[in-house]
């Protein structure tokens, strides 16, 4: 299973390594990482393997929610199967 991580806020340094420190923290595996800076807005998008978490899929997603909301950012966790339903025709 995988998930889909957003990430969105003023650009400031250590969001992806504070972001990836949460998905080793978690036991999330990161897949593919993709990240813009657009003026001074940091747009990230991940995609995490999550079969092997040491703790919930609910947990997972409020400490990255958390992490959000200390750093003023805008900090989203998708199941890949509510992704996979939102983008089905």
């Amino acid at each position: 299973m995988k998930t889909v991580v957003s990430v969105i806020g003023k650009d400031t340094v250590g969001i992806i390594s504070q972001v990836s420190a949460v998905c080793a923290e978690c036991n999330a595996n990161i897949l593919d990482i993709t990240q813009s800076v657009l003026q001074d807005m940091f747009v990230m998008v991940m995609l995490t393997e999550i079969e092997n978490l040491n703790c919930s899929f609910a947990a997972f997603s409020d400490k990255m929610k958390r992490l959000g909301e200390e750093r003023a950012l805008d900090i989203r966790v998708m199941h890949e199967d509510i992704f996979n339903s939102m983008h089905r025709i």
